[in-house]
């Protein structure tokens, strides 16, 4: 199945990877439906920043996944669902854990429901490495077990289980993209490529960090928003969960070296305590196999982590992008 002119309706499209996803997708013809978190600022997000050329071909629909009768609105006409919303901070999750049940697993249920009924040609699913938890071996391939070490993990393996159960109980024809550590332009300052850069780009005379020692397989966003389309035009991963990531690890300490040598700044790392995962939540390890989805479409990832994290230090260099971001540490 190609994309091009089908009717695509994107959930989370007003997010970090959700918005590259647009963009991509008008670019490769497709008529895009982005939905996005309804607000009484108005905001469309990261979409507010992309260029009129490409809104000028998007229809936008404000909205929440929460909401089944939305949901089956925003579906209408639509041929394919690409399901990103979602709520994705690991330390809100220990804060506000229903939400995450909510937002994660219901939204997830709307969604596949709504394109049951009416029929959608391809249900692309969003999840994420972090259901795996701690590598028990790796590098990790789809059938590693599942982990729940926080609550947003676990929300998203529900979100897993119910797509699978969809497609195993009513033949909805689901994809699940299971992307590792996506990281470039747009990403949340609660990501830890953001709060690196923010701090070095910022003078700061330390670097303010949590674990140092977790290492993380990090994707450019481009490659994965290539992986997302090549996944959802390929009828042989209907049924299938599919690792999204670049085969390479790093810990986060020497992460952080890396990105004072491409800044040019040199300071001393300060692990701070509010930082910290619970000492059974942190996640370890993270390493992808990413045989499944290369067999599969001969995807492969095209920017080196240098490169990528080079272009994101020049996004985050701009004035008018980091506008977007608050100084200091949230949840």
């Amino acid at each position: 199945m190609e994309l091009k002119s089908k009717r695509v309706v994107v959930t989370g499209a007003d997010g970090f990877i959700g918005s590259h996803l647009v963009e991509r997708l008008v670019a490769s013809g497709a008529l895009v439906t982005a939905f996005c978190y309804y607000n009484s600022f108005d905001s469309r997000g990261w979409l507010d920043t992309v260029s009129t050329a490409v809104m000028g071909e998007v229809e936008v629909f404000m909205g929440d996944v929460r909401d089944p009768n939305g949901v089956r609105t925003a579906l209408e006409g639509a041929e394919v669902v690409m399901h990103l919303a979602a709520l994705i901070g690991i330390p809100f999750s220990y804060h506000s854990p229903d939400s995450y049940v909510d937002t994660n697993i219901t939204g997830t249920l709307n969604v596949l429901q709504a394109a049951r009924d009416l029929g959608l040609e391809r249900v692309v699913v969003a999840s994420t490495s972090e259901v795996y938890g701690s590598a028990r071996y790796t590098p990790i391939g789809e059938a590693h077990p599942r982990q729940a070490q926080s609550p947003y993990s676990a929300s998203k393996i529900g979100a897993d289980a119910m797509a699978e159960a969809f497609h195993r109980s009513f033949d909805v024809p689901v994809t699940i993209v299971r992307p590792f550590n996506t990281y470039g332009p747009r990403q949340s300052a609660r990501a830890v490529i953001p709060t690196i850069i923010t701090q070095l780009l910022s003078g700061a005379d330390a670097l303010h960090l949590g674990a140092v020692s977790p290492t993380r397989d990090l994707t450019y966003v481009d490659d994965t928003v290539e992986g997302f389309i090549a996944l959802a035009e390929c009828d042989a991963a209907v049924g299938c969960d599919v690792n999204l990531g670049y085969g390479e690890d790093i810990a986060i300490g020497d992460l952080a070296g890396l990105l004072m040598d491409v800044t040019g700044r040199e300071v001393p790392i300060v692990t701070e305590h509010e930082r910290l995962r619970p000492e059974n939540s942190e996640v370890e390890r993270l390493l992808s196999d990413n045989s499944r989805v290369r067999e599969l479409t001969g995807w492969a990832p095209g920017v080196s982590l240098r490169a990528g994290l080079e272009r994101t230090v020049e996004w985050f260099s701009n004035e008018d992008n980091l506008r977007c971001y608050r100084t200091g540490y949230t949840i």
